[in-house]
């Protein structure tokens, strides 16, 4: 029997309590069990430091041998039995399912710290954004902080504000709203007829089982879509299954044959459990197709598809058929039984893990680029991690990007030719399935985000290029995070570390190419101007215009 609010003992005034969440799949979370662990230590150290003890508000699970809250269920258990007044630190070193702790957060009164190690091992970052990206949409107030070692002066000096003040103030200088009188004139008028467009001949975004992995962020209500001139057709991935069994076995080696023609290497094995095998791919490209017939039937501007729970335990990954539909050259599709090509010409935008901030920033992008005259080819990242690195003509702090869905070929170096496929990873896909793995080709980018804050929608926009590092620097890079994926180093212009950290509401960004830093300026400005005038909040980060 869980006790009463009135029953709870708040704690002692040189006490804070710690909370963490993990995944749902336990492999996952026995696997990212060690680095939570030396983090927490690492963090109990730290506030022993301010004179402050860190106690756990529930203990290890000696059974499941980790110490996550592992579900929504035992999440709101344990919120139970902590006093809704008591200093709270939510601790992350993995990625995690905001779910399994939102519910307790919303309802908790005391100060809020969220926490992340700063390393790309076991995304605790990317867990760590989508968690205050969730609380922001939910209008909670929180405060939020991350470190490598728990000893540099930034950490301590923020934790020491919060121990006192009960808060955080970031540097958030490099934010300005949109001034739509300022952009060029050009820009102005195509971003307005775009938008104008785009709500005379309403959009259609399909997703397919809404929400994943927890990501409250992501899912965007009907409401704030529908005046904008997007709404949804909701769709279920037990139907992307089932079309899949109407899509012949030489349809689906056609579409193999294309990539190999193309120069796309896959890395296969011989043992199905652990390796990238033939038989994966083929049901890979049966997917491909039925997702873009799925989209036909149902008149899509755009899909997505849940990516992990349940599709996982009844098909291969959906990662290179999200790579391959965001690209302009692909594999052919044509209406079953005709030879009527589908979406001819140009990609049928993919929004990964159904984030539906991604679609519709993927959707204005396309829209925007193709009237420009550009590849509209488009993708969300993960913010993995990031480092300072000095050389190769590079001085500046260098993100690193990476998802393992969603990637279109024209972003990397060599296309296809330059890519491989290699098996995603065993702990969260049983059944395999191939990536698109590649390097982020050189260039100009406009990188992106739409979130919900305040019961509205907004967008912040910046300036970057993607910058070639050496292949050493690249491979260390690699290593530290997931190698299967594709790999993405980017610099954000006039936006430090910390002040990306602070401001970013989500785990995600999208990026976008752009031929030259003159043509990146016109697209993210036609692109500001477009959302305006679909009554998305615009704000502008950063550098965003090329010197």
């Amino acid at each position: 029997m869980a006790l009463r609010k009135h029953e709870i003992t708040k704690q002692a005034a040189d006490e804070v309590l710690l909370i963490t969440s993990g995944d749902l799949r336990l492999p996952a979370n026995q696997e990212c069990w060690p680095a939570q662990r030396d983090m927490e230590e690492r963090l109990t150290a730290a506030f022993a430091q301010k004179g402050i003890k860190l106690v756990r508000a529930f203990p290890y699970n000696e059974k499941e041998k980790h110490g996550f809250i592992s579900s929504q269920r035992m999440g709101m258990d344990v919120f139970m039995n902590i006093h809704p007044e008591a200093r709270l630190v939510f601790a992350t070193a993995a990625w995690q399912y905001t779910h399994h702790v939102l519910p307790g957060l919303l309802s908790h009164q005391g100060p809020i710290l969220t926490v992340a190690n700063w390393s790309g091992q076991w995304p605790g970052l990317v867990g760590l954004l989508n968690l205050n990206g969730s609380l922001i949409k939910a209008g909670k107030k929180f405060s939020s902080i991350w470190s490598k070692d728990f000893k540099d002066d930034y950490f301590l000096t923020a934790l020491g504000e919060w121990l006192r003040d009960g808060k955080i103030t970031h540097d958030l200088s490099h934010v300005h709203e949109l001034d739509k009188s300022k952009l060029p004139a050009e820009s102005a008028q195509l971003g307005a007829q775009l938008a104008s467009d785009l709500k005379y001949r309403k959009a259609i975004i399909g997703v397919f089982d809404e929400g994943c992995m927890g990501m409250y962020n992501a899912i965007i209500n009907d409401e704030l879509l529908n005046p904008a001139g997007i709404f949804k057709e909701r769709l279920s991935q037990s139907a992307l299954v089932a079309k899949m069994r109407t899509v012949s076995q030489a349809e689906a080696e056609d579409v193999y044959k294309w990539l190999v023609a193309r120069g796309l290497k896959f890395n296969f094995g011989k043992n199905p459990a652990t390796d990238l095998t033939l038989e994966q791919v083929i049901e890979q490209c049966k997917m491909y197709i039925a997702a873009v017939r799925t989209a036909k039937d149902f008149g899509c501007d755009i899909i997505g598809i849940q990516y992990q729970q349940g599709l996982k335990d009844m098909v291969p990954a959906s990662d290179l058929v999200e790579g391959l539909l965001n690209n302009v050259d692909r594999p052919p599709v044509y209406a079953q039984g005709t030879k009527e090509e589908l979406y001819p010409g140009a990609p049928l935008p993919d929004f990964n893990e159904v984030d539906e901030g991604a679609a519709v920033d993927e959707l204005v992008t396309n829209r925007c680029w193709t009237a420009l005259g550009i590849d509209p080819a488009t993708t969300l990242h993960d913010v993995r991690w990031g480092e300072y690195y000095k050389g190769q003509g590079v001085d500046a702090f260098v993100w690193l990007l990476q998802i393992s869905g969603a990637v279109p070929a024209s972003h990397l170096v060599g296309g296809y030719a330059g890519a491989s496929s290699e098996r995603q990873s065993v702990m969260y896909f049983p059944l395999g399935g191939g990536t698109l793995k590649g390097i982020g080709k050189p260039g100009e980018i406009v990188w992106s985000r739409v979130f919900v804050e305040g019961g509205a929608l907004h967008a912040d926009l910046g300036r970057g290029t993607v910058v070639s590092l050496p292949a050493e620097e690249t491979e260390r890079r690699w290593k530290g995070t997931t190698k299967e994926w594709p790999i993405v180093s980017a610099v954000f212009h006039g936006v430090s570390r910390d002040q990306f950290m602070a401001r970013h509401r989500a785990n995600h960004v999208n990026i976008a190419y752009a031929p030259t830093g003159e043509i990146a300026d016109k697209a993210l400005a036609t692109k500001a101007a477009m959302l305006a005038e679909m009554g998305v909040i615009v704000h502008l980060c950063g550098i965003t215009q090329a010197a």
